[in-house]
């Protein structure tokens, strides 16, 4: 195996950096107003509709962390587009960035980005997703791996031991982890005998409204004979959901789901949804921060491990992150960690369903 940067192999520090929940606008910038001795951070997130999480969590989570150090920052989100992410990576290398993130949104365009930093001296660090063939220095991410198991084994969880049904609702098939997601998940289900896949599909860019169409027909061609969705976001899920409800079946057929949305958590609390995984975005964000600004420094960021890339057969010095499986006795753990706010979450009937669930 090709290692990409020799980074030495430690445990996590310093992740531990607050997190604000307000919203904020998908195009943002902060200025060093300190004498730190650092270059200038740019981050560019994926879109605003796969997932809330990137302009609700991961900005303001990143915006703190870089604010505290007192850093040179830029934030901006491509909207979905990778044509615009290549535009928004130019300028940021043309006004001087020395690290830059991204989030990509195909292994293709993140890598040529990748590889264009490097030609100017700039280092990357993938965020969350894996570039495959790319050349970041540094991978930030919960172990997606992980977080496919704790999605099945939730779901068997939710099942029990009765012979059942399930379609696979997975997600984008250019994110990688998507790819990771499926497979933790087929790698506790596929052992258990009494389930059967009836039906699995990827959903194109994490599209929710492409996701309804695409649950239906699936839905549709297993003769309404389904008895547990692995869906491997909030999102998707609450697309299978919308489905099953059309046919007197939500709350009835358990759906799993990723990132501990507000509408994923009321799911829950609702017993739409049995489960979620939360992935504190202060941890993720946290991580990423601190090991940008040890490259902004001239420094080598500290790592927990290393991510393989099957594309070109090296492994990238990674900090990994676990991930937290969340059901309805647990979304008090969210909202105490601030991932969701009470007033968001708690609101109308769902005050009831959070006093009942502990949520104080």
């Amino acid at each position: 195996m090709l290692m990409r940067r020799n980074a030495a192999i430690t445990a996590v520090a310093g992740l531990g950096l607050a997190l604000s929940l307000a919203a904020c606008g998908s195009d943002d910038s902060g200025k060093d107003s300190g004498d730190a001795k650092t270059g200038k951070i740019g981050v560019i997130l994926p879109d605003t509709k796969s997932s809330v999480r990137w302009e609700s969590a991961d900005r303001p989570a990143l915006e703190d962390a870089f604010k505290a150090a007192g850093v040179d920052y830029d934030i901006k989100n491509a909207e979905g587009n990778a044509d615009n992410m290549t535009k928004i990576a130019d300028g940021m290398i043309a006004d001087g960035v020395t690290v830059l993130a991204i989030v990509n949104l195909d292994s293709e365009s993140g890598a040529a980005i990748e590889e264009k930093a490097a030609s100017q001296g700039v280092k990357t660090i993938d965020y969350d997703r894996l570039t495959l063939g790319g050349s970041a220095d540094y991978y930030v991410s919960f172990d997606n791996n992980k977080v496919g198991e704790l999605q099945g084994q939730g779901l068997a969880d939710c099942l029990g031991d009765k012979a059942s049904n399930i379609i696979y609702l997975n997600g984008s098939p250019t994110d990688n982890n998507a790819t990771l997601f499926a497979a933790g998940a087929h790698s506790v289900l596929d052992k258990i005998s009494k389930y059967k896949v009836v039906g699995e599909q990827a959903v194109p860019d994490w599209d929710n409204d492409e996701a309804v169409t695409i649950f239906e027909q699936l839905f549709t061609k297993a003769g309404g004979k389904v008895d547990g969705v692995l869906a491997a976001n909030d999102g998707l899920g609450g697309s299978a959901i919308s489905i099953l409800e059309k046919n007197g079946l939500a709350g009835k057929v358990p759906v799993t789901g990723q990132d501990a949305t507000v509408e994923g958590l009321q799911n829950i609390l609702a017993g739409t949804q049995c489960m979620t995984i939360y992935k504190s975005a202060k941890l993720e964000a946290g991580a990423l921060a601190d090991a940008a600004i040890a490259l902004a420094s001239g420094k080598e960021a500290e790592t927990n491990g290393t991510t393989p890339d099957s594309t070109d057969n090296s492994e990238v010095p990674s900090i990994l992150l676990d991930p937290q499986a969340i059901t309805k006795d647990t979304v008090k753990d969210v909202i105490s960690d601030g991932g969701q706010s009470k007033d968001d979450v708690c609101t109308g009937d769902f005050a009831k369903l959070c006093t009942d669930a502990g949520v104080s």
